[in-house]
């Protein structure tokens, strides 16, 4: 399947290099399914303490009984970073933090400090914005690092995270735990509808006034599109009313796949792939348990399940759909997007003293 993003030599290059490499991470055996557990615990680290992703991984690992292929893993610290400016987020973290220490997990007041504790890290902010800042400590240390949805608010802080990896030779993953869904996992890997010629997808796309839209929630059904789209859209046409989006995309193959986004009736998610040999629902959603076995492989192997230009084209797909509606619904082409990451220049040692991408958070601790 052929794509339209310009950029992809880097990601060419760090796929055979090991940083994010494809596919290949599904095919590892998991450790509990018959292989024997790690002799030394891989101790976790969490940055962000602002979503429920944050209670529900650390209740998975330090479980005692845990689910079949996050043995040998536990979360060992985490530094309790938010926002500022997300009133919500702002609530949480005090009680998020307290519900963490309760599961045994060390608080620390920095990243260089957590650093000196975990061997591989969760980025569990669930704003966007400062994902590339909180990365890059990491990055540089080499550690492994699983970046919660979305990888960043923007491509080209997106860009920069892989760039980074590829220079400190880390690894990155990232994704949308509806990607892992058992009926997406069977229409892409066991081609139950074979070829797909088109798919539908629908979740809630609730706005935050801080983030482009899609990038708050929208990321969700998005990503799922593409999870069993593949690579390749070329044009965005996006449609808006206060409670719904409706985004078509034009895959360069004469393929169309739409995503809607909801902020009335019902939360759900899902949606319908139309195949060569039938059509198939996606969902139900069942929680994180298979996106956490993928996080746990990734964290022993060091291999990503997802391609980073799969990654980056979603997030090129969303700025298209920004710009398609500051144009009233005008069609807006990828490559228009990318190639307004023109003199790109990584700027590995200032970035983190940049206002643009290290807002001054909150630290607390209750």
């Amino acid at each position: 399947m052929t794509t339209n993003f310009n950029r992809r030599k880097f990601i060419r290059t760090a796929a055979i290099t090991g940083v994010g490499a494809g596919l290949l991470g599904s095919l590892r055996p998991l450790y509990g399914m018959g292989k024997q557990r790690p002799a030394d615990t891989i101790r976790i680290g969490i940055i962000g303490l602002d979503t429920t992703h944050a209670i529900a991984f650390t209740k998975a690992f330090n479980n005692p009984v845990p689910v079949a292929g996050l043995e040998g893993m536990k979360v060992m610290a985490a530094f309790p970073q938010t926002s500022p400016d997300i009133a919500m987020n702002q609530k949480r973290l005090p009680g998020f933090t307290e519900e963490v220490k309760k599961m045994g997990v060390e608080i620390v007041d920095s990243i260089d400090v957590l650093l000196t504790k975990v061997d591989v890290v969760l980025l569990e902010s669930n704003d966007g914005r400062p994902h590339l800042a909180q990365a890059l400590p990491v990055l540089k240390a080499g550690k492994k690092i699983f970046i919660d949805k979305p990888l960043a608010a923007s491509l080209a802080d997106g860009i920069t995270i892989f760039e980074t990896a590829k220079k400190y030779q880390a690894a990155v993953f990232s994704a949308s735990s509806l990607r892992f869904m058992e009926s997406a996992e069977k229409i892409v890997k066991d081609g139950a509808i074979g070829k797909v010629l088109g798919a539908d997808t629908y979740s809630p796309a609730a706005i935050e006034k801080t983030h482009p839209d899609l990038f708050w929630y929208g990321i969700h059904g998005v990503e799922t599109l593409y999870t069993v789209m593949g690579t390749g859209c070329n044009t965005v046409t996006r449609f808006n009313t206060p409670d719904t989006d409706v985004v078509v995309g034009m895959w360069g193959d004469e393929r169309i796949g739409t995503f809607r986004g909801t902020r009335s009736g019902p939360d759900d998610f899902g949606g319908r792939v139309f195949g060569e040999k039938g059509s198939m629902v996606l969902g139900p959603f069942k929680g994180y348990e298979l996106l956490l076995q993928q996080i746990a492989n990734f964290f022993r192997t060091g291999v990503s399940p997802v391609k980073p230009e799969e990654t980056l084209e979603i997030l090129a797909f969303m700025e298209a759909a920004e710009e398609s509606k500051r144009r009233q619904g005008a069609p807006v082409k990828l490559e228009e997007v990318e190639g307004r990451i023109t003199n790109y220049e990584l700027r590995i040692t200032d970035l983190c003293g940049d206002g643009k991408h290290n807002p001054q958070f909150t630290i607390r601790h209750p």
